[in-house]
């Protein structure tokens, strides 16, 4: 064997796919992204190359085509079953066929098939799609290129996401990357977790500008661009005419508008936060939150930052509220029976819990644990606030979604994506259905900020009585597409999306005013826009209009969707196929699908299947791994460990193949691909994520390393990772859930004899750390160490007419002040409580002890400055 990492074959075989070239063009807050994927076929034999890769899950893929030699074919779309039978039949006439569909489990994976590419012959595949830009907490506008496809988990018994998958170091082909930013405002700055050429501006206003990716992207991570215009936060409004050759009245033959709405609530009413609330936090601690959260040497492990973070939120509630802290892999656990009022006891109780949480759940099922806090009862006048932590990499993505809508009423739900490759379409459809708002976490990112913001979201008053009303001019009426508007946050965005029928005069103008309540307080957001339409916007607002009607027909029950009658489990069906066919915008009922009709020529000889990998960075080769599946109902081969039924062509059967998994834990050989009409032997599915004693005596008997081809584990980039992923067999047992989810322990006869060294702690999580449930600190030698100063010096600078408690809280606020203001957003929600603890009858001299504490820590914070 001559390389020690990857998915290989015996014979060594190439993979067809040698380049992706991707173009970003953004548009105030609106991307396009067209991708071309370039293939050759430097086989002697006819190939049928597929690649399954993450996507964006609120894209709308608009378009799909191919060329070969000087032959351009653009795919249509249609009902998904009859795509793969089109391109199914192709393949066995010995016609070239080209299939994009998305998966039947989650919008943000989708499958590309390349089929009968002849001996020498090159394709190219260009697909496009469109998307909106999330606003972040500091007004950037985020966009991701998704590079990375973890391995999804899937719960027993459900059909499964399949992937093949390589360590980044080895992904075969290259990724080019360039974009394109305008904006009626100028573009202040444009920053990305990726080496980028400089920013290049193209006008003198500054409000075009371009970027791209340096050269010799590793496929580590995802390519994230964070984009900055001055004056973020206006409202806009797009008028886009409809497309000339759909009849009138249609959604793509009628103008849409698309509306983009900043609100701004009032500060008095936003600087008050809620003293009650129920708090449900929800901890993912299936094998795959034990990898680090970056490359970097020393980086914290995902499940590390998540306890971190849990101390945060648990010192930041505020007094009268309620909590509970679930934790989920292949079972679930709860810390407290239900949901108990917090207080020092309580809190104190979950600290010790949380500080043994590991990264020993198995698998990543987070429905039973969503059903199960569902099932207890809302606490009167306590409204429950949902917090998510989790990797993302769950299947059963719209499984979840659905039950989350299902009980929005009796909820928010705010969601954390941790680590690089997290679903955007489970994070992001968590927090639409259940109310709250999504976060990402990757790279170099702190959780800790971004989770304190949604914290302070859950804390603001809950914006209530929210109603639109157009006013237009005679003849013109509106349609709109969106969603009602349930969730409104000051400083983030919400659209809507709406059809106008009818004839308007020249330069005509409309409005839309978005009335709403908030904390007792009626307010009202007013925005006029031209009626006529914007040049050149060509058909994006239809297509993200058309996506946001797929997606809510989609998340509907079919009941919902029947007018009239007796239920008809087709009706949500025929009604996306409509209107997907009509917009050109696939979904989870359609797919894309091209066949070259014009050679002539049938292809001979037997058709070889090559999968193309998807990168996975080597961190999470090592973590909890995903069960078996299928991908979109169509058997593909994964990098995991098992013995499974494949697909074959339906030409002809090739030597099966010795599939080696470095990133496993076994080695195993597995049969190439079989059409649908012949079904191989079930198959024997091993636990990747168990070292069973019978199949791990030795490290080297588990396929993870052999000596002649690989000398150095270091030198595969892989010590950490491992290590990271095997000290939790540290003390020989691993836990496994019971049919009635009871988790139990079992022996292994494998274990490792290594001690992970623990870094030491961060400073202000040792100081928050002794912070008690009332907001106090108290005079102790663990705060003087906190501080950096000695008991003695502490002891002794206390003006002998306050008290020790009082003191103690003077001193860690101005410490926080004066020495970890880059991380106000961590610990200001603990701080406002600390304040109003001061300002209950406690602290008489509280200018003394501000000046005797300025002088011990030396540093000059202003009494006014720390809000006594």
């Amino acid at each position: 064997m001559e390389n020690c990492c990857g998915l290989l074959t015996s014979k060594q075989e190439p993979v067809p796919l040698k380049s992706v070239e991707v173009e970003l063009e953004v548009r105030d807050h609106v991307a396009t992204v067209v991708s071309t994927l370039n293939y050759e076929n430097k086989e002697d034999k006819p190939l049928e190359a597929v690649f399954v890769f993450p996507m964006p899950g609120d894209a709308a893929v608009c378009h799909f085509s191919a060329t070969i030699g000087q032959t351009q074919i653009v795919a249509e779309v249609k009902e998904k079953q009859k795509a793969r039978e089109e391109y199914d039949d192709a393949l066995s006439s010995g016609q070239q066929a080209f299939l994009l569909e998305e998966s039947d489990q989650s919008p943000d994976i989708f499958s590309l098939s390349v089929g009968s590419l002849p001996p020498g012959e090159s394709a190219s595949i260009r697909l496009e799609y469109v998307t909106e830009l999330a606003v972040q907490a500091d007004e950037g506008l985020r966009f991701v290129l998704p590079a990375v496809l973890n391995p999804r988990y899937h719960p027993q018994g459900s059909e499964g996401v399949q992937v093949t998958s390589v360590p980044a170091s080895l992904v075969p082909y290259s990724l080019s990357f360039s974009a394109r930013v305008s904006s009626p405002r100028p573009v202040s700055k444009v920053e990305s977790n990726c080496p980028m050429d400089p920013l290049k501006y193209l006008n003198t206003e500054q409000s075009q500008a371009t970027v791209k990716l340096a050269a010799g992207h590793k496929f580590d991570k995802d390519v994230e661009l964070l984009i900055y215009y001055k004056d973020a936060h206006q409202p806009t409004a797009v008028v886009e005419a409809g497309q000339t050759s759909a009849k009138p009245g249609t959604l793509m033959g009628d103008p849409l508008v698309m509306l983009s709405l900043y609100p701004e609530f009032p500060q008095a009413v936003m600087s008050s936060l809620a003293s009650c609330g129920e708090f449900v936090f929800l901890l993912d601690r299936s094998g795959s939150m034990g990898v680090p959260m970056n490359n970097n040497e020393g980086s914290q492990t995902r499940i590390g930052s998540a306890r971190d973070t849990l101390l945060l939120l648990l010192k930041s509630i505020p007094m009268g509220c309620y909590f509970n802290i679930y934790s989920f892999g292949s079972s679930y656990e709860h810390i407290f029976p239900k949901s108990v009022e917090y207080s020092e006891k309580t809190m104190e109780e979950a600290l010790k819990k949380v500080e043994g949480m590991e990264d020993d759940l198995g698998g990543t099922e987070i429905l039973e644990a969503l059903k199960h806090i569902y099932s207890q009862a809302c606490i009167p006048n306590q409204p429950r606030q949902l917090f998510v932590f989790t990797d993302g990499e769950v299947g059963n993505t719209k499984e979840v979604i659905n039950l989350v809508k299902k009980n929005s009423a009796s909820h928010r739900c705010f969601s954390f994506g941790i680590g690089e490759g997290a679903s955007s379409a489970l994070i992001n459809g968590l927090a639409k259905e259940g109310g709250g708002h999504a976060q990402f976490i990757t790279g170099i990112d702190r959780m800790q900020p971004k989770v304190m913001q949604s914290l302070r979201f859950a804390l603001q008053p809950a914006v209530v009585d929210i109603s639109v009303k157009w006013d237009l001019p005679k003849g013109v009426s509106v349609s709109v597409l969106s969603p009602p508007i349930t969730t409104l946050f000051q400083g983030q965005r919400s659209l809507i999306y709406a059809q106008l029928t009818g004839q308007s005069p020249k330069a005509a103008e409309g409005s839309v005013t978005v009335k709403y309540s908030l904390a007792g307080h009626p307010s009202q957001n007013k925005l006029h826009f031209n009626l006529k339409p914007a040049e050149d916007s060509g058909l994006t607002v239809h297509r993200l209009a058309a996506r946001t009607l797929i997606r809510s027909l989609e998340m509907v029950e079919d009941e919902e969707v029947v007018e009239g009658g007796e239920p008809d489990e087709g009706v949500k069906k025929k009604k996306v196929v409509e209107l997907s066919v009509q917009s050109g915008v696939s979904s989870a009922f359609t797919a894309f699908i091209a066949v070259n009709k014009g050679s002539g020529e049938t292809i001979q000889g037997p058709l070889v299947r090559r999968n193309v990998p998807t990168p996975m960075p080597m961190m999470a080769m090592c973590g909890g791994g995903a069960s078996g599946g299928r991908m979109m109902g169509r058997p593909i081969p994964r990098m995991v460990s098992c013995s499974m039924p494949m697909r074959r062509t339906v030409m002809e059967a090739s030597p099966s193949a010795q599939m080696v998994n470095v990133g496993g834990m076994k080695s195993c050989s597995m049969p190439k691909r079989r059409t649908v009409m012949e079904a191989s032997p079930s198959a024997q599915m091993v636990n990747v994520g168990v070292m069973e004693a019978q199949s791990c005596k030795s490290m080297e008997s588990c396929g993870m390393i052999e000596a002649q081809s690989c000398k150095s584990m270091e030198s595969c980039g892989r010590m950490k990772t491992l290590l990271t992923a095997m000290r939790r067999t540290v003390s020989s047992c691993v836990r496994r859930p019971t049919s009635k989810g009871v988790v139990q322990r079992e022996s292994l006869n494998c274990s490792l004899d290594i001690e992970p060294q623990q870094p030491p702690r961060d400073p202000l999580l040792q100081l928050v750390s002794l912070q008690k449930a009332s907001g106090c600190w108290e005079l102790d030698p663990a705060l003087a160490a906190a501080v950096g100063k000695t008991s003695e010096e502490v002891e002794n600078t206390k003006p002998a007419s306050e008290n020790k408690e009082v003191w103690a809280t003077i001193l860690a606020l101005i410490w926080l002040h004066g020495f970890k203001m880059d991380a106000q957003k961590e610990w200001e929600l603990l701080a406002m409580k600390a304040v109003s603890w001061l300002r209950a009858p406690n602290a008489p001299c509280v200018a003394e002890c501000v000046e005797a504490g300025n002088t011990l820590l030396g540093c000059k914070v202003q009494k006014d400055a720390l809000g006594i």
